[in-house]
C-alpha cells in the first residue's frame, strides 16, 4: 500500500512538473513570437563610427543595437556623406539595391546603396549615397559651418532613397523612427505619398526632437519641391518660410509618436507635441538603466 502510494505521489509529481514546465515553454514561445514580430526602420541623420560621436550619433548607434538584443528585427540607413570613409569602415556597394533614378526638380540623381557593419554590435548600417549630394567632403555644412543651400534636396533625396530601398528589399516595417532633421520629410512620405503601398500602410511613425537645430531656413522652394512629391495639403503652408520649428511642426502632425531625445530639445516644440496629444516619451538618459527598455516598451 505504502508503495502504491509513493508511486503515486510520484506520478502527480512528475505531471505537475511537467505542467509547468510546458507553460513557461508556451509563455516563452509567444514572447519570441511577440518580439520577433516588430520590425523598425531607423532613419538616422548621423551615426557613430562613421561620423564623430555626438549625442545624436551615439543614440542612433546604441538604440538600433538595444532594440535588436530585445529581440526586435531592424533595418537602419544614413546618408553616404563624403566624410565617411569608406575604406576603414568597409563600405561596399549593393549592386542589386542601387542604380535607380531619383527625378528632383526635374533632375535625374542616381540612387547609390552601399552597406557596412558594426561588428561590435552586431548591426548592419545601408548608407544612401549620390554624387550630386553627398560626394563633398562635409556632413551638413561647408568649412566655415554655413549650412549648404541645397540641403532640403538633400533630405528629399535621403527619404525617397530610404523608402525606395525598403521597397527592393521587399520590408515591411510596422515601426519608422525619424532620427534628426535630415530625416524629417520621411513622415509626409509615409502619410502622404507612400500611403496605399501595401509595405508601408499599416506603418507607424515616430520622431525624434533632437538638438540638431539649423540655423537658417531651408531653401524658399522647398515646400513647391515636397508639392511636387504628389503631397497635397492644406498645411503645406507652414513651410512657407521652412524654419527649423516650422518644419517640425509640420512634421509632428503627421507623425504617429513622439520622442524627446536630447534634453536641449527645442523646448517649444516639446511643448507643441505634448499638446498634440500624440504618445509621446519624455527625455530618457541613455547612461539610465531602463533607458532603452522604456523605448523598447514605448514602441
Amino acid at each position: 500500500c505504502n508503495a502504491h502510494s509513493v508511486e503515486w505521489r510520484s506520478d502527480k509529481f512528475t505531471a505537475h512538473t511537467l505542467y509547468i514546465e510546458k507553460f513557461y515553454y508556451l509563455c516563452t514561445l509567444q514572447n519570441l513570437n511577440s518580439m520577433a514580430s516588430r520590425k523598425i526602420l531607423y532613419v538616422c541623420q548621423e551615426i557613430m563610427p562613421y561620423l564623430p560621436e555626438t549625442e545624436l550619433s551615439a543614440l542612433s548607434r546604441h538604440l538600433a543595437q538595444a532594440m535588436q538584443e530585445r529581440g526586435n528585427e531592424i533595418r537602419t540607413f544614413m546618408p553616404r556623406y563624403g566624410c565617411v570613409n569608406e575604406r576603414r569602415n568597409q563600405l561596399h556597394e549593393v549592386i542589386r539595391l542601387s542604380g535607380m533614378n531619383l527625378i528632383i526638380d526635374d533632375n535625374d540623381h542616381q540612387l547609390i546603396i552601399k552597406v557596412a557593419s558594426i561588428p561590435s554590435a552586431r548591426i548592419q548600417i545601408y548608407f544612401i549615397d549620390n554624387d550630386d549630394y553627398f560626394a563633398r567632403k562635409a556632413a551638413l555644412t561647408d568649412s566655415e559651418g554655413e549650412e549648404f543651400a541645397d540641403n532640403d534636396e538633400r533630405a528629399i533625396f535621403f527619404a525617397r532613397g530610404v523608402l525606395e530601398t525598403v521597397r527592393k528589399l521587399n520590408w515591411s516595417p510596422s515601426i519608422v523612427h525619424c532620427m534628426g532633421w535630415m530625416s524629417a520629410v520621411m513622415p509626409i512620405y509615409l502619410k502622404m505619398v507612400f500611403n496605399d503601398d501595401p509595405l508601408f500602410r499599416d506603418v507607424k511613425v515616430v520622431v525624434s526632437l533632437c538638438d540638431d537645430k539649423f540655423s537658417r531656413p531651408l531653401d524658399a522652394n522647398f515646400k513647391t519641391r515636397i508639392a511636387n512629391e504628389g503631397v497635397e495639403d492644406e498645411k503645406l503652408e507652414e513651410l512657407t518660410l521652412p524654419s527649423y520649428e516650422n518644419l517640425y511642426r509640420f512634421v509632428i502632425d503627421y507623425a504617429d509618436g513622439i520622442v524627446v531625445s536630447s534634453a536641449n530639445a527645442d523646448e517649444s516644440l516639446v511643448e507643441y507635441a505634448r499638446q498634440s496629444g500624440k504618445p509621446m516619451l519624455e527625455y530618457q538618459d541613455p547612461k539610465s538603466a531602463e533607458c532603452f527598455d522604456n523605448y523598447n516598451s514605448f514602441y
